[in-house]
């Protein structure tokens, strides 16, 4: 070949590997063959990603020496993270292992739960021997003076590590895109906290409201103005995109339910914790160890009737239910155990509504029975008691004797009952063709579209309190157990408030398959024996074969 042909080569492969090389960095493709694609991000969370116009940081702590289960979850959150880096590259991720310094376990775990991030300390068992270790599931993501904690563990009560693992990587997109939206997004929707119709006070909400206030704006609004300047006050409801309503125990006057049905049909959102009996477990804890459920007039019957639903004075009592915690023995003797209690149903969910999709069981107590009316208004069961239930009326008596007795399974047949239930669509107004409660111009018989939620028992958003300071939501102190009363009314506000992007996240399902410990631990040495000899084999198998070919071909 001449000179000339072979730089004109040279040049021509030059300026193709120089044009493969920029298309390969401009061009972005990436194809995921998981047959759940796991890796292939949500249009809600590409957006979310694509969103981030500078550098932002994710510093992850699942890092250390822990059972293959959670290693798995590491490799996932690695893999999501490169994910989020591919489709923007302002995204970067740091691996950082808590115990790299060789620090004292407790004390590195302590100073994790200070800044509010747990610990999970886990129970290993390997060759027959049980150990204790301790792992860090969070993340923290950072974007300019800005901060969040991410949860990279799904708790669930009484579940495996398996099964915990997966329920984690099933949410993984969502809390790590839930984060970055956090971080990037402004507030702009408006919630109203109502006040007034004796509501939960502001510590058993807490927790809730601490929740909330990361997504939207929050601000206490009473109904007390409606009896001297209702137009007023319907007209400031208005500025609001929803209304919470924690569980009220003083009934509505005929003005403030005419503004709370306006400022429905006018497109406003409702979130209602509401019941019809009044009963406390704080009740209970007397000398008798007794008292009486009784029947709460809230003056809302024809409200919730107009719009499709009706609210039962009755009580649920569930054989799937949480226990209550009861003390025993004085001073430091003193022990707190748990009984099954059957006035505290744990909630099943009869559909995969993007609500209550992949959440723990929500935890009601003394919850009402609702029933669902037939008009132009779509209703959806979010929530509801076991088939193993029974309905007691009121007034009732309950107390601990109930404790430990053997329930008779033969009275627990009302079946599954409804306990909290979505209402969407175009409602009709409570006070068509009715007296109007007072006098307003822009009266509407007929509604835009709206939402309203109804859960039929206000205990769902309430918080314990311990030494002043609220507890977690859906935390039970005494048992460690975390119900998920939290998630269920977070995605409930969101939903409500159409910010249904994250919540169609959480609606993608993803299966990882697990060793059999049992079988793998049977099968040890037979599985370690193969590893051992069979490279051997297959090498002195070749090696033969080899020979007896060189031997063939070259020795006549």
């Amino acid at each position: 070949m001449k000179k000339p042909n072979k730089i004109k080569s040279l040049l021509i492969l030059l300026v193709i590997l120089i044009t493969l090389n920029f298309l390969a960095s401009e061009v972005y493709l990436r194809f995921d063959l998981t047959q759940d694609q796991r890796y292939s991000l949500s249009p809600a969370a590409r957006k979310i990603v694509e969103d981030v116009e500078q550098p932002m940081i994710f510093d992850v702590f699942l890092v250390g020496s822990f059972p293959s289960e959670f290693r798995r979850l590491r490799n996932e959150t690695r893999q999501m993270l490169e994910e989020f880096s591919a489709y923007n590259r302002n995204i970067k991720v740091n691996f950082v292992d808590p115990l790299e310094q060789g620090g004292d376990a407790n004390a590195v775990a302590e100073e994790f739960y200070k800044m509010g991030m747990t610990p999970a300390r886990l129970n290993v068992q390997e060759n027959g021997k049980s150990s204790e270790s301790i792992i860090f599931p969070w993340a923290i993501a950072n974007y300019g003076d800005k901060t969040v904690k991410i949860p990279l563990l799904k708790n669930q009560i009484g579940a495996t590590d398996e099964e915990r693992v997966n329920g984690s990587v099933q949410q993984l997109e969502y809390v790590l895109a839930d984060g970055l939206s956090k971080l990037i997004y402004p507030r702009e929707k408006k919630i109203a906290v109502m006040r007034g119709n004796g509501e939960l006070p502001d510590a058993q909400i807490a927790d809730f409201i601490r929740t909330i206030q990361e997504y939207y704006y929050m601000a206490p609004f009473t109904l007390d103005s409606a009896a001297s300047n209702p137009n007023k006050t319907l007209e400031d409801l208005k500025e609001y995109d929803l209304i919470l309503e924690p569980k009220p125990t003083q009934a509505y006057s005929e003005k403030e339910k005419y503004v709370l049905d306006q400022y429905l049909l006018n497109g406003g959102k409702m979130l209602w914790l509401v019941e019809k009996t009044n009963m406390e477990t704080d009740s209970l804890f007397n000398e008798q160890g007794t008292a009486i459920a009784l029947p709460r007039d809230l003056n809302l019957g024809d409200y919730f009737f107009s719009y499709g639903v009706r609210i039962n004075p009755e009580i649920v009592n569930d054989l799937y239910s949480a226990p209550i915690i009861l003390a025993s023995g004085s001073g430091n003797n003193t022990r707190f155990n748990p009984y099954p209690w059957f006035y505290s149903p744990l909630t099943s969910s009869p559909n995969d509504h993007p609500i209550i999709n992949n959440i723990e069981a929500v935890k009601f107590e003394y919850a009402n029975p609702m029933d669902t009316l037939a008009n132009n208004i779509d209703k959806t069961i979010l929530l509801s008691s076991s088939p193993k239930t029974k309905l007691e009326g009121v007034p009732a008596q309950i107390s601990l004797d109930m404790v430990g007795q053997k329930p008779d399974l033969s009275t627990y047949n009302a079946g599954e009952q409804p306990l909290a239930v979505l209402l969407e669509g175009k409602f009709k107004s409570v006070y068509k063709n009715r007296v109007k409660p007072f006098d307003y111009a822009k009266h509407k018989d007929q509604g835009t579209d709206s939402k309203m939620l109804v859960i039929s028992d206000g205990d769902v958003i309430r918080n314990d309190i311990q030494g002043g300071k609220p507890l977690e939501l859906g935390f039970q102190r005494y048992t460690g157990n975390t119900y998920g009363n939290k998630e269920f009314l977070l995605n409930a506000v969101n939903y409500l408030l159409d910010d249904t992007g994250l919540i169609d996240i959480r609606s993608k399902e993803i299966n990882l398959a697990f060793l059999d410990k049992e079988k793998t631990s049977a099968q040890r040495q037979l599985w370690q024996i193969i590893n051992l000899a069979g490279p051997l084999i297959l090498l002195l198998l070749f090696g033969t074969a080899f020979k007896f070919y060189r031997k063939r071909k070259y020795i006549k």
